[in-house]
């Protein structure tokens, strides 16, 4: 009897500890490392609070296509919260070339938007063990390479601005550790300054007001 017994209990462990291990809450379906690929819409514009892009000889906006990688990292902060931080390096095919002589509200004659850093923290709710809803912000460095002519010189230069940024998306699992994403995220750059090749010393920083708006879809794996 005592054997029968043992066997019994031995039986009975062996079939909970697989319910016990799936027993995860939706929050850990979430956590751990993450990279992804991004691409998306991607659309600056000067900060002034009258509209001119309704007159056909002034640009005040350039648009293009976002596209980069991004790397986060996330911990269950409850049964469904989670937090993590992230960071993403991004370039843009936004532009505005003024050789046809239309002017331009950004600077030179040429406009284009270039390499973007951002880092930054992120704070999810998993609504299902298959689906996070998020809100995320932090600091985001952009750069636009200007280029300016009068014909016979050439001038090019490189402007660096800093910002922050606000954003929410939804992350779907698909499979065991990859994701889908969608996200939507405004960037406000407020201060900038002139990046000179070689040994000349960059400009020292000035305010600027230039709104960014992205929506952007991404794919990634999570470790």
């Amino acid at each position: 009897m005592k054997k029968i017994s043992a066997l019994l209990a031995a039986g009975a462990a062996a079939i909970s500890a697989p319910a016990f291990a799936q027993d995860a809450t939706p929050a850990q379906e979430f956590q751990g490392f993450r990279v992804e690929g991004l691409v998306g819409y991607d659309h600056n514009r000067s900060g002034s609070s009258v509209d001119i892009d309704t007159n056909r000889d002034i640009k005040q906006s350039i648009d293009g296509v976002v596209y980069g990688v991004g790397v986060g990292y996330d911990v269950a902060a409850g049964s469904n919260f989670t937090i993590g931080a992230e960071a993403e390096v991004t370039d843009s095919s936004a532009k505005w070339d003024n050789n046809n002589g239309v002017p331009n509200t950004f600077n030179l004659g040429r406009v284009e938007a270039g390499r973007d850093l951002y880092f930054g923290a992120r704070a999810g709710y998993a609504v299902s063990p298959s689906t996070l809803v998020y809100v995320k912000g932090g600091y985001t460095n952009a750069r636009y390479n200007l280029e300016g002519s009068d014909g016979t010189t050439n001038l090019s230069q490189r402007l660096d601005t800093d910002g922050w940024r606000l954003g929410a998306g939804v992350e779907q699992k698909v499979g065991t550790n990859a994701y889908v994403k969608a996200e939507y995220r405004y960037s406000n750059y407020s201060e900038g300054e002139f990046d000179f090749n070689g040994d000349t010393p960059d400009s020292s920083r000035f305010n600027i007001d230039t709104d960014r708006h992205q929506v952007l879809v991404g794919a990634g794996v999570r470790f």
